[in-house]
């Protein structure tokens, strides 16, 4: 009998773990469930933000996945994964915290709407904590899926840094394109922070030394991923044209319910050689 698919779908923001009803939460929280019941199986991950309440929504730390440092500059973060499961659809949902990082603090930005200066770390910090679990969990994904900037930098690692691995040597990497961006450019030190065991300085060219914008890491995303997703009817234009001429694999935006269509994307990438 032939073994299932398996996909990992990579979410920086998850309806009903973050409140607000928005399309792209939505979207996040049925994909899983979808792909699931047509037989594939999946992992989902995202970020434990403050605001996520673990009581009502029962998340618990997995003991046995936590408890890795990840080394970002001169410092040591501790990871803890936690994880809740959506009963309706028999799938769970891990979190990646961290006590300075995403535990203490709501969101994106601070009370005043003001992003946090360390999200270039905290961007850093969740891609790195979803591959190390998944390498833990000894569960090699067909697919990654990629939805929203947090997770920008997970097709990076996985074609430079894991590159010589046979671990994630055969998944395809899926990047979704929405329309939220952040507005505070990352310091010109980040592509120095991003840096792991295997990447070369060349890995990071487009970004190395300077100021790092939405659009620089979104199209550092778009180069390391062998397939796009539009997920937003107001893709910022200048990503658009950008992808248009990589000559990528793209599926349009569709104000339709389209699922099915998006599971054989998947399917047709998993064929390609």
């Amino acid at each position: 009998m032939k073994e299932p698919k398996r996909i990992l779908f990579v979410s920086q923001q998850i309806y009903p773990y973050l409140d607000e009803e928005t399309p792209i939460r939505m979207r996040n929280r049925q994909l899983p469930e979808y792909f699931q019941a047509k037989g594939f199986e999946t992992r989902t991950f995202m970020p434990k933000f403050g605001e996520i309440n673990e009581r009502r929504n029962q998340l618990h730390e997995v003991i046995r996945l936590s408890g890795i440092n990840i080394i970002i500059g001169d410092s040591d973060h501790p990871l803890l994964i936690k994880v809740a499961s959506v009963q309706s659809a028999r799938i769970q949902i891990y979190f990646i915290d961290n006590d300075d990082f995403f535990h203490r603090r709501k969101g994106l930005v601070d009370n005043h709407g003001v992003e946090f200066k360390d999200n270039d770390e905290r961007c850093i910090f969740f891609a790195r904590g979803v591959l190390e679990t998944v390498k833990k969990l000894r569960w090699t994904p067909d697919i990654i899926y990629c939805s929203g900037w947090m997770s920008a930098l997970v097709p990076l690692y996985v074609k430079k840094a894991y590159a010589d691995t046979p671990f994630f040597e055969n998944t395809k990497l899926i990047l979704s394109l929405d329309n939220e961006e952040y507005k505070q450019p990352f310091g010109s030190k980040f592509a120095d922070k991003l840096m792991l065991e295997g990447m070369l300085q060349g890995d990071v060219r487009s970004i190395s030394g300077l100021p790092v914008g939405y659009e620089d890491l979104m199209r550092l995303a778009i180069d390391h991923s062998d397939a796009i997703v539009l997920d937003s009817p107001e893709v910022n234009n200048r990503l658009c044209n950008y992808l248009h001429n990589t000559g990528k694999l793209v599926l349009p935006y569709s104000e339709e319910d389209n699922k099915a269509e998006l599971m054989a994307f998947c399917n047709s990438l998993c064929e390609k050689e």
